[in-house]
């Protein structure tokens, strides 16, 4: 499949993606991802090595596009939601937000 990251194209299969991957140590995951194998990778990590260019070059959207016309799965971190108010003083408190210290 040809596609276009960090406006450089390239050839992409999944078995080379797999292939390009295999040896390589999933960094922790602290944002989007990509499941190779059985293996979470950040996406960053993932364009750097099939790409083989520095992180900077590319977005995260341009390797989640490409990895998943793939067919790999691609994750985002859930939102995290906001604590449940369970009282009205507790409400009333959150509206008018948390008092300044000096």
């Amino acid at each position: 499949m040809r596609c276009v990251i960090a406006r450089f194209p390239f050839d992409l299969t999944k078995s080379g993606v797999l292939e390009s991957m295999k040896g390589i140590k999933p960094e922790p995951v602290t944002g989007e991802s990509v499941i190779i194998g059985r293996r979470h990778y950040p996406a960053k990590q993932v364009g750097q090595v099939i790409t083989r260019q520095d992180r900077r070059d590319f977005s995260t959207a341009e390797v989640l596009r490409a990895m998943a016309r793939l067919g790999f799965t691609c994750r985002t971190l859930p939102e995290t939601l906001p604590p449940r108010i369970e009282s009205p003083l507790q409400r009333a408190s959150a509206m008018l937000g948390t008092p300044v210290t000096a």
